[in-house]
Formats: C-alpha cells, structure tokens, sequence
C-alpha cells in the first residue's frame, strides 16, 4: 500500500529519513479495525520520528501519523484516538505505563490504510470534513486536556499562548475563546500575531513583550525560549500547563518566584478517548471551525514536512488522499 515513512533514524537530517512509496497491506489483529485513511495531519512528534526520539531503531521503517480521520470497512466515518494502552490498565489511559502512541511502536496514519484497536475509532462529527476531523486526535486533543482539564480555568479568566500560530496554540485560542476566556498570545511576526487574532485572541504580544495585566494561566510548548516570560507572567497562584518543548527543554526553574508565589506547574500528555469524545462534542456545539494553514496530497509529503521543520506554520498541516 502507499505510505509515507521513515526508513532510518536521522538525528542531524530528519528530512532525509522521509520516504514515500509503498509499505505492506497491515495485518488486522483480533480486536482491532482497520481504517481506510481519509487524511492524516502533521505533528512534531512526527519530525521526532523521523530524528529516532521516542522509537527504538529496530522499529524502522515506521509509517508516519499519529492521528487522522478514515472510514471503516463498512463506510463508517471515524477519528484516530492515538493512545494504544495496555488492555488491563484501568483508569487514565495517558498515565499507563505501557501506553505508546502510534509511530512509536504501531505503525501510524500517512498510508492508505491503518490498524487501531476498535475503541480507538470514535464516531466522527457528520460536519467536519475528513481533513478537520484529521487534527482532532493528537493537536486538539492536546489543547483540549490543557485547558478544561488541567488548567483550571473558569470562563472570563485571562490565558496567555505562547507561540501564536503552532496546531496547539491555534487550537487554545480557538477553544479558549469559544469557553469564555480572555485570550492573549505571543507571536513572532505580525502575519502569526494576525493569525491569533482572527482565531478569536483579544490581545498578541511579540515574545518576552510586557504584558498590561498578569494571567491566570499560560500555556507553554516553546521551552527555552519562553519559560521566563511566562513565569512573570503569572499571578500569584496562576498555573503553566506545559505540554512541549520545541526551543530547548532545560530553562532556568525559577524556584524563588515558584515558591514565593505559589505557582502551579503542570504537565499534559494527549488525552483519553473520553476526552477525545468531549472535544468532538464541544467543537460540535460551538460550531468551531478548526484552522488549517496548508492541506497537500500525501504524494507532496517532503513539502508539507519542510514547511513545519522550518516553521512555516498558520494552524495545522494535513496530508490527504
């Protein structure tokens, strides 16, 4: 079957892991579905992959994709929930030890078809299409878990974004605003900051800027780059939800304001299935459109792959068949 994946780790030139060509047709194991893959979208965790973090090198080649939107073999439309726990873990699924996500040890979506436990295909929203419905399983699901159940968050409090434009942070403004929070977030340029705002921030700030108010909460997958502004950022009390670390992942902690001010740091990992369910219900509800800055065909793979390496991001990248 068609495919796009890497063949090797590649820790200095992920790129050149990528590969599109053909894979073998995937065995369906009892207990499990397959899924004809309709889209698939586009995650750092994949350029991960592709750099052989997180993925033992005997697993090569690995089909790419942690999450995308298909149809059973009986027309069903679904949406890829990631997390493949152990089967007698009982309790949140993203606390199990044994718990992967696919591209680490299952093979992932950027192919004609994919193989999942049959829990892990939900019901997909009759009104998103295939390529919106292709963001919801590792990105949305991410924001989602942040917000409404890490954070803390109640409806009129402010948040702060860190990184205006990345699938999470399009994500938060577009979920924050539609629960009723006061929306701020940073960005490097004015076309990222611009993004933010049309999504539905009230406010952007270049990055490290002052803010007019401290914030209830920030939500940080920048790292390095950032943890300082968004420890000063906070009020006393206030809350990092930290869910990444694309710019470096060892910052100064910053003990003697965490302490002195009671601050909360918390960490988010992807979600549950049930989270995964909610999220398709709220998007549902509020009529949230999810913002999709590039779709190629999944023959154009190395081009949508460049653009995220580079960071070339206006909400998500999403491959199509």
């Amino acid at each position: 079957m068609f495919a796009v994946y890497a063949t090797r780790p590649a820790p200095d030139a992920p790129l050149d892991s990528l590969t599109v060509g053909e894979r073998p047709d995937p065995i369906t194991p009892e207990g499990w579905v397959r899924v004809n893959v309709s889209a698939a979208s586009l995650n750092m965790h994949d350029l991960w992959t592709l750099r052989g973090v997180g993925i033992k090198a005997e697993r090569f080649p690995m089909i790419l994709g942690c999450d995308g939107a298909g149809t059973l073999e009986d027309g069903t439309e679904v949406v890829v929930h990631s997390v493949i726990g152990d089967p007698q873990w009982r309790g949140d699924e993203t606390l199990d030890p044994k718990r992967t996500l696919l591209t680490e040890k299952h093979q992932g979506t950027m192919a004609d078809a994919v193989v999942v436990p049959r829990d892990n295909a939900v019901p997909k929203p009759a009104w998103l299409t295939a390529a919106q419905s292709a963001v919801m399983g590792t990105t949305w699901l991410t924001a989602y878990r942040m917000l409404f159940t890490k954070s803390g968050l109640k409806p009129g409090q402010t948040m702060l974004i860190q990184g205006a434009s990345g699938g999470v942070s399009t994500a938060l403004v577009q979920l924050g605003r539609a629960a009723g929070m006061r929306v701020w977030a940073t960005g490097r340029s004015e076309e990222k900051r611009a993004l933010a705002e049309k999504l539905g921030a009230h406010a952007t700030f270049e990055p490290g800027a002052r803010l007019p108010a401290k914030v209830d909460a920030v939500f940080e997958s920048v790292g390095d780059a950032t943890w300082q502004h968004s420890m000063r950022a906070l009020r006393p009390g206030g809350a990092i939800i930290c869910c990444g670390s694309t710019s470096g992942p060892n910052p100064g902690a910053d003990l003697q304001r965490l302490f002195f001010l009671q601050l909360r740091v918390e960490g988010s990992t992807m979600g549950t299935r049930q989270e995964l369910l909610d999220l398709l219900d709220f998007v549902t509800n509020a009529g949230i459109v999810p913002e999709i800055g590039l779709e190629v065909p999944m023959a154009d793979a190395k081009e949508a792959f460049g653009a995220m390496e580079h960071g070339k991001t206006a909400g998500k990248i999403v491959l199509t068949r």
